[in-house]
């Protein structure tokens, strides 16, 4: 009878998920922030309806690897290109700056360590969670306003798109950093050796897809194909080259990024995430999230770990916007737009839960940093862009 009991965890899942994700939305707060507070209700530290099981960890690791081959897809290489390189320098001062500050934050409340040790790669990991910036969150609220085709609102865009390059790199090389057997010429040389073959087989891949796209355009054999590189891609970062699977993942939606139907790929994987992968994904964050042992200490940490996450952003992605020549307004507008925290900080975290360099008590933090920059960068960029004429 235990067999089935992972239909009524699903069936409690999706439906709490999907309600509390409305609920979030009509409040103007993204629906993942309502499908984690879903997972915190129905889970140990609520009502206990579901634990978290093997099985949920497998839907879950799916689901984050569909997460990431839609972010991939959503990329326009176009416009990463239009932007030049003020956006990759802001985009890595966005990267830089928190991962510093973050680490800094970890090391005063609970000791530095000495290089290449267990803390030291658990305070760079809390630093590694601040770089990500949320490009859905960005997005929505840019267009809401009118707002996204501007200068500004590309530059934010494109920012916001190589900033979660940059740390998914980032955390590739710490998570390899802290394999016992590691060294980190091969953590290196593995990294190097995977983006080599990734730029390779992807442009023989992107040939294929193009291919088949002009011969059967809008057929469901393009979606498949897609969903079937994006679980080999995921399996050869991880298995063959000791990576993480979302960067095999995200890498397999830049492939696809840029052939004619890959918004028809995104919406049909979509699919999938929406109704089953994404929230199972979402809900388990609260399932694992432990506030059982949340000690003062530990809030104190939370509220600190929100307020430089939020500033760091604004100050590191704020700053150089205003060095690449942007007036000292739009450069605060750049660094608000910079700081909102979403899915990607939730798959980093998932990820670090994972081997080992996360706490799961550390998530309430996390899942209060997304709660607060979801909700006030609205507020703050609707406040800068007041009494400013419409953009064309």
């Amino acid at each position: 009878m235990e067999t089935y009991n992972m239909f009524m965890d699903l069936a409690i899942i999706i439906v709490f998920a999907k309600f509390f994700g409305i609920v979030t939305r009509k409040l103007r707060a993204p629906q993942v922030v309502g499908e984690i507070i879903a997972g915190l209700i129905i889970g140990p530290c609520g009502l206990s309806l579901v634990q978290q099981t093997d099985f949920l960890a497998q839907m879950a690791e799916i689901g984050v690897v569909l997460l990431m081959f839609s972010a991939g897809l959503e990329t326009n290489l176009k416009d990463l290109m239009r932007t030049g390189p003020k956006a990759f320098l802001i985009a890595c001062a966005g990267v830089f700056v928190p991962l510093v500050c973050g680490s800094l934050l970890y090391m005063a409340f609970y000791g530095a360590s000495p290089w290449g040790s267990e803390g030291f790669y658990k305070a760079v990991f809390v630093g590694v969670i601040l770089t990500a910036t949320s490009v859905s969150i960005t997005v929505q609220s840019l267009r809401e306003m009118g707002r996204l085709k501007g200068v500004v609102g590309t530059t934010i865009l494109s920012a916001a798109i190589i900033d979660d390059v940059i740390g998914i790199i980032v955390l590739t090389f710490v998570i390899g950093f802290k394999s016992p057997d590691a060294s980190p010429l091969r953590v290196v040389l593995n990294t190097v050796l995977f983006f080599v073959f990734a730029i390779v087989l992807g442009f023989l891949i992107y040939k294929m897809f193009k291919l088949a796209d002009s011969r059967y355009p809008h057929t469901r054999r393009i979606p498949i194909m897609g969903l079937a590189l994006c679980l080999l891609m995921a399996y050869v970062a991880e298995a063959i080259f000791g990576i993480a699977d979302i960067t095999g993942a995200y890498v397999a939606g830049i492939i696809l990024c840029s052939i004619r139907d890959s918004a028809y790929i995104e919406e049909k994987v979509d699919i999938n995430s929406y109704m089953l992968f994404g929230p199972v994904f979402f809900a388990s964050i609260g399932l694992k999230t432990n506030i059982e042992n949340l000690t003062v200490p530990l809030l104190v940490f939370a509220v600190c770990f929100v307020l430089v996450g939020l500033c760091a952003k604004i100050i590191g992605c704020g700053l150089m916007a205003r060095l690449c020549g942007f007036n000292g307004k739009d450069s605060l507008k750049i660094g608000v737009g910079m700081m909102t925290r979403g899915e990607v900080a939730l798959i980093v975290s998932q990820k670090g839960l994972s081997v080992g360099l996360l706490s799961p008590v550390y998530f309430t933090a996390v899942i209060l940093l997304i709660v607060v920059s979801s909700i006030s960068t609205p507020i703050l960029l609707k406040f800068l862009y007041a009494k400013e004429p419409a953009e064309a």
